[in-house]
């Protein structure tokens, strides 16, 4: 069986309020990006204290953190190695605390005419990472989106192969897929599985960035790709990222979506 989680903020950006809401609907998996409009690894000694006691009160799994790490280009040499040396670390500190095994980062916005070198770079960079998290049994997952390095399932395994770390693998989003040059399911997905550890659901009618519409009512082939996370079993859990406003009423309409889904190709 796959199992639903969500990132804490497409509930609500109120800790307290999003896990809450999320128990009622039978959520007990979690990804925590924002709190209270401070993105991790940026919040207060009181909000881990509080991720601590949620869990606790309602027997919650943190699956993972996601601090936005990455997402430039491979030219803003500071605030990478800042990213690297001191916004990744602290991460892996909180992750530790809370006791989330993965962090979710991204791979490296790409201008159209970046000369083919900065891959390397790219692939540099994230061993480096790598090395971090392997100290702390953390894995790294690497989430694909429009206009990076890391862009379709291809692509994001190419760089990942290069890498060839133990705790690289990555964030499969199908709906960040849309808009690129390859169809997310079946081919992006066929192309990245065997690095794929954790799965972002959302959809989108036109570009991920550009607009996003409930699961079922876009262009990512989400059926089959349930059908094949279940039939497949390479992660045990789909985490719901809705983007879609209110958040509240259309990401319980994206679980009920997913988990309809899912009993479809169980029975």
């Amino acid at each position: 069986m796959l199992e639903i989680g969500f990132v804490t903020d497409e509930i609500s950006v109120n800790l307290q309020d999003a896990i809450k809401t999320g128990v009622s609907w039978g959520v007990k998996k979690y990804e925590i990006r924002v709190i209270e409009g401070q993105r991790i690894p940026a919040i207060s000694k009181q909000d881990i204290q509080d991720l601590l006691d949620l869990k606790k009160e309602y027997g919650l799994e943190y699956t993972a953190l996601s601090p936005g790490i990455f997402k430039l280009p491979i030219g803003n040499d500071k605030e990478l190695e800042r990213e690297l040396n001191e916004t990744l670390p602290r991460t892996i500190e909180i992750a530790q605390q809370v006791g989330a095994g993965m962090i979710i980062t991204f791979g490296f916005q790409k201008a159209n005419d970046e000369p083919s070198e900065n891959k390397q770079t790219a692939v540099s960079i994230l061993q480096k990472a790598g090395e971090r998290a392997q100290e702390s049994d953390i894995i790294l997952a690497v989430e694909n989106e429009p206009g990076f390095w890391c862009d379709t399932g291809k692509n994001t395994a190419d760089i990942l192969t290069q890498v060839d770390s133990p705790v690289i693998g990555a964030n499969w989003d199908p709906a960040n897929a849309i808009g690129t040059s390859e169809k997310p399911y079946p081919d992006g997905y066929n192309a990245l599985k065997p690095y794929i550890k954790n799965v972002h659901a959302k959809d989108t009618d036109t570009h991920a960035l550009d607009r996003c519409v409930l699961v079922g009512k876009g262009l990512v082939d989400w059926q089959g790709q349930i059908r094949a996370l279940l039939e497949d079993q390479i992660v045990p859990h789909i985490t719901i990222e809705t983007h879609v406003e209110p958040l509240k009423e259309n990401s319980l309409q994206n679980i009920e979506t997913i988990q309809k889904y899912i009993t479809n190709v169980s029975t």
